[in-house]
């Protein structure tokens, strides 16, 4: 592999002003998710809802955000990136409004489904008119890297300040803080960023979209509620998306882009980080709550110190893809959070257990955040701009699923034992033992093709044979 040594381009003022809105409206969703994570009870107690609804609190979210991000990827590319960015960011504000005058649990969940709805719309046109305002290469990968931090420190900077902000003001102001931040982004988005060029004839594939958008519900549905039917109902519509897009003529996600080896594998990738990560992170605040008696405001400040590395990945993570290329980089980040998580499967009930869960939890949180930028410019490297927005709803989509999934999936694994100890290190053995396999699947599924063809070439062969090596080469 050659290393390019020369430096980037400038990123123009203009450019960084573009950076600063789009950053700006991931950052602004991934504070709020996460400081509504943290106000769950209040929020609840705010509507009347019981303690068996809270979970629809986040589910009311997260069925739209991860159902609809593949089909609103693909008309960004269709309709319009900037056109779709600004519905979303409307929708937004509207959703936050709603939810931060709710008086009842309906109205809430309403404002939370409208909100996964807006995310959706929002997050692939975001990264799309990322992608495509900065060429592929070493400033594209910079950019992305910093997406990653500000997601990253986002989270971080909710957990925080969500207890804080909660106690001093309310729960609705974690809702109604979306509002001026959107309202300053649709102000500023028409004048910074031009519509991108769609086609005469727009054509959306239909059955595709209704398919693929259905069995994504359905799967995610059925692993919330734990019901087999639904998943197979989920599985069958799936597979009848993946019969449709063989023979549709304007296919909603061309099968030829599926099956590129950057696209499959970059969000298998995406998936599993993404899916053993927020898990981790759920089963070690069980373990600091319930096991070890750390007050909410405690755990969060615990989680906060070591979400400084994951900031700093985010930072530097490009300038790793550049030197080192997307699989090394991804494959190195990937085993870093699989490896770091091994300590914590032997943690015991004593508090003296910080002294390797912190340290854990900084290193973790460092491959983690490396490896979510470079599973980002592996899915959308190599398509060219007119499918980036497929490219970005996919690796969104993954996202959105993977996150969705993780908890309640390693949730059962941990409540399969009677000792909630005992069932915290199952669920993280299993942690530690899917991500080590899969670095190994993606370390060979992301191998260069040409790596045979390289070997055999430097391999001495008579005269007479180099002629015919070349003859059937052509």
């Amino acid at each position: 592999m050659t290393t390019d040594t020369t430096s980037p381009p400038q990123i123009s003022s203009r450019q960084r002003l573009i950076l600063f809105v789009l950053l700006g409206a991931g950052f602004m969703l991934s504070v709020d998710f996460s400081i509504l994570n943290v106000a769950l009870p209040q929020v609840g107690a705010g509507v009347g809802l019981g303690l068996t609804g809270l979970p629809w609190i986040v589910s009311a979210y997260a069925l739209p955000a991860a159902g609809f991000t593949l089909l609103f990827g693909r008309m960004a590319d269709l309709f319009g990136r900037r056109r779709l960015f600004l519905s979303g960011m409307v929708l937004l504000a509207g959703a936050s409004l709603l939810g931060g005058f709710a008086a009842n649990p309906e109205t809430l969940l309403a404002a939370r489904a409208l909100q996964g709805f807006a995310t959706a719309m929002t997050i692939p046109a975001a990264l799309s008119l990322l992608t495509t305002t900065f060429t592929e290469g070493a400033t594209r990968e910079r950019v992305l890297g910093l997406n990653g931090a500000l997601l990253s420190g986002g989270f971080t900077v909710g957990a925080l300040v969500g207890g804080t902000l909660v106690s001093l003001l309310s729960w609705r102001a974690a809702f109604f803080i979306n509002v001026p931040v959107a309202l300053a982004i649709l102000l500023l988005t028409p004048f910074l960023i031009s519509e991108t060029s769609v086609s005469g004839r727009v054509k959306l594939d239909l059955p595709g979209a209704v398919t693929v958008t259905g069995g994504l519900l359905a799967v995610i549905y059925a692993v919330i509620e734990k019901s087999l039917p639904l998943a197979i109902v989920g599985v069958l519509l799936l597979a009848a998306f993946w019969m449709i897009e063989l023979r549709s003529p304007a296919p909603l996600a061309p099968l030829r882009i599926l099956k590129r080896p950057t696209v499959k594998w970059g969000n298998y990738a995406g998936l599993v980080i993404f899916t053993m990560e927020p898990a981790m992170i759920f089963l070690m605040t069980l373990y600091l709550q319930k096991v070890l008696g750390f007050s909410p405001l405690a755990t969060g400040l615990i989680f906060g110190v070591p979400g400084l590395a994951s900031v700093a990945a985010g930072v530097i993570a490009g300038r790793f893809i550049g030197r080192f290329g997307y699989r090394n980089v991804l494959v190195a980040g990937l085993s870093v959070q699989g490896l770091a998580t091994l300590p914590l499967v032997f943690l015991g009930a004593d508090r003296m257990a910080l002294a390797v869960l912190v340290p854990a939890l900084f290193i973790g949180f460092f491959g983690h955040v490396t490896a979510i930028v470079a599973y980002t410019v592996t899915g959308t490297s190599g398509l060219p701009d007119e499918e980036q927005g497929l490219a970005t709803g996919l690796t969104s989509m993954t996202q959105q699923v993977a996150i969705t999934a993780g908890i309640p999936i390693l949730s059962s694994v941990a409540a399969t034992q009677s000792v909630e100890l005992t069932g915290i290190h199952l669920a993280l053995s299993v942690n530690v033992a899917v991500t080590l396999v899969s670095v190994v699947f993606i370390w060979f599924g992301l191998r260069p093709r040409g790596e045979r063809r390289t070997a055999v070439a430097a391999v001495p062969v008579p005269k007479e044979a180099d002629t015919q090596l070349a003859a059937s080469s052509d």
